[in-house]
């Protein structure tokens, strides 16, 4: 059976602009939500709609019009002590972490998830998902996971992916064969 997974990925806010790593609180900031109000409408239509936790993913869902239910299997990336800080701080002060983040896709210097297991997590909830079309606002991170997994692609390349705020990803087929259609902007009105 066919399944179309539809992934937005969220309106800007503060710790998109400077990058920092968000604990999930960060809220929309005035542009995010005039962005994705103006966006309102655009979607396609789906069965089911879903968030991930964060409230950016929330607030941009409501934004966007959707009653979507959260779900703890589309959470971003865990980044465990690095939480709150910026990237040049925690590469200021061990840039050997960083380094072995970003190369190493088992790596998880900062004692949170890493990116490998972002994959599989994220890799997990898409073959769960039965015929229907889901549409579900997440982490630029979960939609760069999505489409690693989909495709099959080396975890290495997830950090080579790049999400915009307020695009749409389209998975459709089913476990283990997927078609990817990738970046579509959200039409504002």
């Amino acid at each position: 059976m066919t399944v179309r997974v539809m992934l937005v990925s969220p309106a800007t806010n503060p710790a998109l602009r400077n990058p920092r790593f968000d604990d999930g609180a960060s809220s929309l900031d005035a542009a995010g939500l005039r962005q994705a109000r103006a966006a309102a409408g655009a979607l396609p239509g789906a069965d089911r709609y879903l968030c991930a936790p964060a409230a950016r993913c929330r607030e941009t869902a409501d934004a966007l019009g959707l009653e979507a239910s959260p779900t703890t299997d589309l959470a971003d990336l865990d980044v465990g002590r690095w939480t709150g800080r910026t990237l040049d701080d925690v590469t200021a002060a061990d840039p050997g972490a960083v380094a072995a983040w970003l190369s190493d896709p088992a790596a998880a210097p900062h004692g949170g998830e890493s990116v490998a297991a972002l994959v599989e997590r994220v890799g997990a909830w898409l073959d769960k998902q039965a015929a229907g079309r889901v549409l579900a606002v997440v982490e630029p991170a979960v939609v760069r996971a999505a489409a690693v997994h989909a495709l099959g692609l080396p975890t290495a390349v997830f950090w080579r992916l790049d999400v915009l705020p307020l695009t749409l990803t389209t998975l459709t087929g089913r476990s283990g064969r997927w078609n990817l259609r990738v970046g579509q902007p959200l039409a504002t009105r």
